[in-house]
């Protein structure tokens, strides 16, 4: 049973930020069936993304081109001359493209998408309610997610408060890459992290996700050492990060965090190589297969080897 917690209040309604998606019975994103928030904007750049719809701050144009069927409705109703044919293919001119949305209703194939919406606090809340039933019976709740959450502090930390006013267990999937403060002004209303570890080496760290791992491994830290409960989660990317020093430098840092309730091995998948197409952005790894069974167990091996409690795929 749900128990509402008491220091928290309601939810302010005036309180926005930009979803770009909402995916219900999620059961990877931590304990029981969840509902998983997707908040857009990320200050990564991994080669491995398979959610670049999250990575810009702002809504934006995703267009499946295998959908259109050339009818030239978009074409029509679009008074800021951003669109324009080009031989079989429609063409959007990004500067001029305002996203008012209109060729999006135009199509009659629904091959136009925005992705992004702003959305208030209440709002989100109202579509987490609506699964608390499936919550209740596997354990399950609420998981925040993006792009990366933390980049959206105050609607963050408004929807998990609302969450905890209503006894919904609330889990935070990051990235890490935020000033202490920010994790500081949530953290009191999370009852787990799910938390990246890409590369431990910090020249590699920085040429594959734009970033140095300093500050990640310094939240962590802290995180770990305030008693909160987290899970490790480390991408396992043949080829970048799924050699034996990696995962043995992973494996001796995740040892020595003083709480720590598992770390979890995310084989490479490559589910979102198609997106990168629909929002005409490069994608780096078209070329590269998820890694091999036995890659996978060795790396699982060689975690378990140091002491620490090892999953696959998370969940």
């Amino acid at each position: 049973m749900r128990k509402p917690d008491a220091r928290f209040g309601d939810v302010a309604d005036l309180t926005t930020g930009i979803v770009f998606d909402i995916k219900k019975f999620s059961i990877h994103d931590g304990p029981g069936i969840r509902t998983t928030v997707f908040l857009k904007g990320c200050p990564l750049r991994c080669w491995w993304c398979h959610n670049p719809e999250g990575l810009a701050p702002e809504p934006e144009l995703m267009v499946r081109a295998s959908r259109c069927i050339k009818c030239d409705a978009c074409l029509d109703v679009c008074v800021h001359g951003a669109l324009y044919r080009d031989g079989a293919k429609v063409v959007t001119d990004a500067a001029k493209c305002v996203l008012c949305g209109a060729c999006v209703a135009a199509c009659h194939a629904e091959a136009r998408q925005i992705v992004g919406r702003e959305m208030t606090a209440a709002q989100v809340m109202a579509e987490v309610e609506r699964d608390v039933p499936f919550y209740d019976e596997s354990g399950g709740g609420a998981t925040f997610s993006g792009g990366e959450p933390l980049l959206q502090q105050d609607f963050l930390r408004e929807l998990l408060r609302a969450c905890k006013a209503r006894g919904i267990h609330t889990a935070v999937d990051t990235c890490g890459f935020a000033p202490w403060e920010a994790l500081d002004g949530v953290r009191e209303a999370v009852d787990l992290f799910l938390y990246d570890l890409k590369l431990m080496d910090d020249a590699r760290h920085r040429a594959f996700t734009g970033v140095s791992n300093a500050l990640i491994l310094s939240n962590l830290r802290a995180l770990s050492q305030r008693g909160h409960d987290i899970v490790v989660r480390l991408p396992l990317i043949p080829g970048i990060n799924d050699d034996e020093e990696n995962i043995r430098r992973t494996g001796a840092f995740a040892a020595e965090l003083p709480h720590l309730v598992r770390i979890d091995v995310l084989p490479y998948h490559g589910l979102g190589d198609e997106k990168y197409g629909r929002l005409n952005k490069p994608y780096n790894l078209s070329e590269t297969r998820p890694p091999a069974d036995d890659r996978v167990a060795e790396a699982v091996r060689i975690l378990k080897g140091v002491g620490l409690q090892v999953g696959v795929g998370g969940g």
